[in-house]
């Protein structure tokens, strides 16, 4: 499916579906898909991201990944406001980047292309890039500074404290994104950096990154091998899950092809050690699930495949988690000098947050 086609679906669907929700101010598409031509495939994996924009705080039941018309959409609720002054949006390096271009799908009010205008002429603005780059190295400091400095719950579930390690290291790829203006994808982070990094000639700095991840040796031969276990997994918590989460609808028959298929596709691609960030993001997810809803003999099944995944990222234990959050926190000084070289001059100097 091309992209101008995923976009028509996915406005159908607002003029179907969610432009009937109380509260409708709008809506506006967001994600990866939002940098690639009209004219151009969506990638194997990709969902459209579409923004459902309400007054209050919107329906109870979020709508999730859904397929409609063929597409697959991932719909999104967000208060209108969170969108309401421009300067906390162009603050936000998540609630700016859609607004770059015109991704604005209904806007019955107005206000949305007003909005937008409004961020797309202050986005590139020193004083709002440096904002957002801050937003970014905090959540990378706050995300690991307890679990550094082993401050951690000890009723905290395995799976619950390897995404707490893992997903603050994943934003130090995003310092570097909002620095070089780029997209701050999600599940395409490593990839995004590698290319920005290769990019501005540096692309060594990458496998810094990679490190502190612990993909840096991953072969494709091993990842491949662990997305098979993860398929199995991931099958098994679709089928059981009954908890809410809010990453719920990313552990479904629908959301299955950006999982598994699209995690090959990337593997097959060369692209094995960058995706090892999102095979470990839901795998731990799927645990999540099959702790709370599955038998115990189901857990325990599947528990030797996430181990042995962890255990090629070089983590065996909670002390593991620990060392390589110091680790991280260690390196963001040269994260702020590298973030530095990819703002334009006048910019830089200015990386660690106020």
């Amino acid at each position: 499916m091309r992209v101008n086609e995923a976009r028509a679906a996915a406005a159908d669907w607002i003029r179907e579906h969610g432009g009937r929700t109380p509260g409708f101010r709008g809506a506006y598409f967001s994600g990866s898909t939002v940098d690639l031509p009209a004219d151009a495939e969506v990638p194997p994996g990709s969902d459209t991201d579409v923004m459902l924009v309400v007054d209050g705080p919107g329906p109870a039941a979020k709508p999730g990944k859904f397929r409609h018309r063929g597409a697959l959409l991932e719909v999104t609720v967000v208060p209108w406001e969170s969108l309401a002054s421009p300067e906390h949006v162009l603050s936000s390096y998540h609630l700016a980047t859609p607004f770059r271009t015109d991704t604005v799908i209904a806007d019955p009010t107005g206000d949305l292309g007003r909005l937008r205008a409004r961020v797309a002429a202050g986005f590139a603005e020193p004083r709002w890039v440096l904002r957002r780059r801050a937003e970014a190295r905090a959540r990378v400091e706050h995300g690991l500074r307890d679990l550094a400095d082993g401050r951690v719950d000890p009723e905290r579930s395995w799976p619950a404290l390897v995404l707490g390690w893992l997903f603050p290291t994943g934003v130090t790829t995003h310092v570097l994104l909002v620095a070089g203006l780029r997209n701050p994808t999600v599940r395409l982070r490593y990839v995004a950096t590698r290319e920005l990094l290769t990019t501005h000639g540096t692309p060594d700095r990458h496998e810094e990154l990679l490190r502190l991840l612990g993909s840096h040796r991953l072969t494709a031969e091993r990842a491949e091998h662990h997305l098979r276990a993860l398929a199995a997994t991931f099958d098994a918590a679709a089928e059981v899950a009954r908890t809410p989460f809010p990453f719920g609808s990313d552990l479904t028959a629908a959301a299955r092809p950006i999982a598994v298929d699209g995690s090959l596709a990337r593997i097959r691609a060369g692209d094995h050690r960058e995706i090892a960030f999102w095979l470990a993001a839901t795998f731990a997810r799927c645990h999540l699930v099959l702790d709370a809803d599955a038998p115990a003999a189901l857990r325990e099944a599947h528990r030797p495949a996430f181990a042995e995944l962890l255990a090629d990222l070089g983590i065996r234990t909670a002390e593991d988690l620990r060392a390589r959050a110091e680790a991280v926190l260690r390196f963001l000084p040269t994260l702020d000098a590298w973030a530095d070289e990819l703002l334009p001059p006048a910019e830089a100097g200015h990386g660690a947050p106020a």
